[in-house]
């Protein structure tokens, strides 16, 4: 009682006060939640049966990266599996692309969509056409401009389908250059595979990327397929997976074997485009995701800024302000490390400490800039 008297006798206390109850909050989302992914172990989940798999993609004017790519996947090391590829209203020359592969490799599949000027329709269809095409129960689901980087990719994600284990999120990353922004690229896309993977070993599963991750055919039709969000130009991999994902029916695979490649955005303009596309859909994430997202950004933007301000306002305290700000870099730099091997990522560990901060406010001028937008964008 002494000491709540104190503070409001003196309120520049509070910002102290402030400082602690951020640390400790992010210090819960650190230990709870992205510390899984230190102790995880990649243990298979089930038989030693190999069971059909159907790889899925769409495509739209992708000749140059089905030329590139497709191989990669039509090579994979697994006795019983299909490609389906949609080629979805491209202008291209991805049919004949297709055509040739076909000639090869007899485990192609295609079909085409064709343009209707009448008719708009969203990625959600051509994967809805794709998913009704295929045979086989598992489904497999990467993008055209996705290449695997090993040819146990399938073999690895299937392993971790049971009875039980309905959905499983893979990593799909980006290709490494020598440019700063692709080096926030990829930060970024590293975190959040930390995030909605740590958050679905707490059986708090919410979202998954469309690069790489699988799930039963019969759980898709379960849930209708993509018809509660349908309205949504985006989604197709996250809110279904906010709609179809329970405590128990999800799994993770994380293994350089397992991994997804694709090339990055070139420019910043690019990029945030593409991160208002996907932002798109956090507004229908279940309350309690966006919750834990919400607290997650806020008290990292808050811990930040009360620690400039109490090293200005508390100089006296100053060794007990930075242990407490060295405690949560050691852990986020400690659980970074060990994430990037894990997803075979480099030279992201130093900058992360830059990025860390940075990543809330862009987040939130994609989320202001997603409000006062209302032009369609792309399937894609």
């Amino acid at each position: 009682m002494e000491y709540i008297k104190f503070v409001l006798e003196n309120p520049i206390f509070i910002i102290l006060v402030a400082l602690g109850l951020s640390l400790l909050i992010q210090l819960y989302f650190y230990i709870i939640y992205y510390t899984r992914i230190i102790f995880y172990k990649n243990k298979k989940e089930s038989t030693l049966k190999k069971e059909p798999v159907s790889v899925i993609i769409c495509a739209r004017n992708e000749e140059h990266n089905l030329e590139k790519n497709l191989p990669s996947i039509l090579t994979q090391d697994y006795p019983d599996y299909e490609v389906i590829v949609v080629n979805d209203c491209s202008e291209d020359d991805s049919e004949f692309v297709l055509e040739r592969f076909q000639k090869k490799y007899k485990h192609l599949k295609t079909t085409t969509i064709k343009q209707d000027e009448k008719f708009y329709h969203s990625k959600k269809l051509a994967l809805t056409i794709g998913i009704k095409a295929a045979k086989n129960e598992l489904l497999l689901l990467t993008d055209a401009d996705c290449f695997t980087e090993s040819n146990r990719w399938i073999e690895k994600m299937q392993t971790k389908f049971s009875d039980k284990k309905e959905i499983v999120f893979g990593y799909g990353g980006y290709n490494k250059e020598k440019k700063i922004i692709n080096n926030l690229i990829r930060f970024d896309t590293l975190f959040i595979a930390l995030q909605y993977m740590t958050y679905a070993l707490a059986h708090r599963p919410y979202m998954g990327v469309g690069r790489n991750m699988a799930y039963k055919k019969s759980l898709f039709f379960k849930h209708k397929g993509f018809a509660s969000h349908n309205h949504i130009e985006s989604g197709d991999d996250d809110l279904f997976v906010s709609e179809a994902a329970t405590k128990k029916n999800t799994s993770i695979e994380i293994s350089k074997d397992s991994i997804t490649r694709s090339e990055a955005e070139q420019n910043f303009h690019s990029w945030f485009k593409q991160k208002k596309r996907h932002y798109s859909s956090s507004k229908l994430y279940r309350f309690g995701t966006k919750w834990r997202l919400f607290w997650e950004n806020a008290s990292r933007v808050s811990f930040y800024i009360l620690f400039a301000l109490s090293l200005i306002f508390f100089k006296v305290y100053y060794v007990y302000i930075l242990s407490a700000f060295g405690v949560r870099m050691i852990l986020q730099l400690t659980i970074f490390k060990v994430a990037m091997k894990r997803f075979n990522e480099k030279n992201l560990l130093i900058p992360s400490l830059l990025y860390d901060f940075l990543m809330p406010y862009l987040s939130f001028s994609i989320i202001l800039a997603n409000y006062f937008t209302t032009k369609r964008s792309k399937w894609k």
